[in-house]
């Protein structure tokens, strides 16, 4: 049943009617960061059991300098493991959220750069196993397609918190 309140927001008349958009804004954003968290937790598997294997994709992107690779390729899965449980409990979901779209826009522009250097690489989000490499462009546009997925989990869990600022 709507509650009647008396006007306490700007621009709202006496007697506006709640009409309880706070729960399906929060029931999105547990679904959004639900489905990041799967995600992530997908991905980071077949790293954490391979690091060897995902050391060698690594590597292949050409990005980073050779003593950097063996590190990156051990934290990087752990940091996705930590990321999909925060994402899933909630538990510090804003800085998770923050950590996930940077990782993401890390790895968006890691296969940009690489496909415009001319160098078509196995992308390494889901396997560390080495099978015949998508196009890069799909690549590129998954990832694209993750990235403004993490965006739009951000956008709604400000609008939950009530710093929605431009998203109100």
């Amino acid at each position: 049943m709507p509650c009647v309140r008396s006007a306490t927001k700007r621009n709202e008349p006496a007697g506006h009617v709640e009409t309880g958009n706070a729960f399906p804004a929060a029931g999105l954003d547990f679904v959004l960061r639900t489905v990041l968290a799967v995600i992530l937790l997908y991905a980071c598997a077949d790293k954490i059991i391979h690091p060897q294997a995902f050391a060698g994709i690594v590597h292949d992107y050409k990005l980073l300098p050779e003593p950097l690779v063996g590190v990156v390729a051990l934290w990087l899965p752990w940091l996705e493991l930590v990321l999909g449980v925060c994402l899933y409990t909630g538990l510090m979901a804003e800085g998770a959220l923050a950590l996930t779209t940077g990782l993401f826009t890390c790895f968006w522009l890691a296969l940009i750069v690489n496909y415009f250097r001319g160098v078509n690489v196995n992308c390494g989000c889901f396997s560390s196993t080495a099978e015949e490499a998508a196009p890069m462009l799909f690549y590129i546009g998954r990832d694209a397609l993750l990235l403004a997925l993490a965006v739009a989990s951000c956008a709604m869990r400000l609008r939950v918190v009530g710093k929605g600022g431009a998203f109100d």
